[in-house]
């Protein structure tokens, strides 16, 4: 009888001990929004590196950084000769994204000018704009603190249809940002707005994607004609670099 009671109280052992140990064994922390985020990301960024390895790039030329609206500018080299001309622009990034991996982005190739174009999905995420435009001072000063001859430009956030209830905070982060720029010879504001409506005010819709938010080969013909003409007059404009 003992003996018996003894087994069955051996076997019931483990089933009792297992939650407690679960209990008390420490939980593995969530990853945080800002691991996640990076882990979305490295991808294209071990893929830059690659094509780094396999065809250097030249330094101190200029950088096109931001999100997936640059991303998807295949032509931008051939568009815009015979300017130096690199894109490192990654798909679905916002502001903070920037910051985070400002070391991959602008450092390695020390650009004597950047063009910048990220907000856009900010605005979907529901980020203020004031919180926008202050990421956008902070990339600024990280720049100039490494760079700080770099010219940067700022590509207006683009008031895709996709976001017409949000139009409000596009034009309001745009307006901080344009106003932060005139403040510094060293940056500049371009607005791509007047590309992507017609003559009445209209959305250009055939300009669009069927998301009627990311762009279509026309659509960068045009960004072409408002940036090309800003690059050139500062490219001419920088001092000779320093060997």
């Amino acid at each position: 009888m003992k003996k018996n009671l003894l087994r069955h109280l051996l076997l019931a052992l483990p089933l009792v001990a297992l939650p407690l140990l679960r209990a008390a064994a420490p939980a593995t922390p969530a990853p945080t929004e800002a691991a996640q985020r990076w882990a979305k990301y490295e991808p294209e960024f071990q893929a830059f590196a690659a094509a780094d390895r396999a065809n250097p790039p030249v330094r101190e030329g200029i950088l096109f950084a931001g999100s997936s609206i640059f991303r998807q500018w295949k032509t931008v080299g051939e568009q815009l000769a015979p300017l130096p001309v690199l894109n490192r622009a990654f798909g679905g990034s916002q502001t903070p994204d920037q910051l985070a991996r400002f070391d991959q982005v602008v450092l390695p190739y020390a650009p004597r000018i950047i063009v910048y174009y990220c907000g856009s999905n900010d605005i979907n995420a529901g980020r203020a704009p004031d919180a926008i435009a202050a990421n956008f001072r902070s990339f600024v000063q990280r720049v100039h603190a490494a760079l700080p001859g770099t010219r940067i430009f700022y590509a207006s956030i683009l008031r895709a249809p996709q976001k017409e209830e949000r139009w409000n905070l596009v034009d309001e982060a745009n307006r901080l940002i344009r106003e932060f720029c005139a403040g510094d010879a060293r940056l500049g504001f371009m607005d791509l707005n007047p590309a992507v409506f017609d003559a009445a005010g209209r959305p250009r819709l055939e300009l669009y994607r069927d998301d009627r938010l990311h762009y279509l080969p026309p659509a960068y013909v045009e960004f072409a004609r408002i940036i090309k003409p800003v690059l050139e007059q500062a490219w001419r404009e920088l001092p000779a670099p320093v060997r």
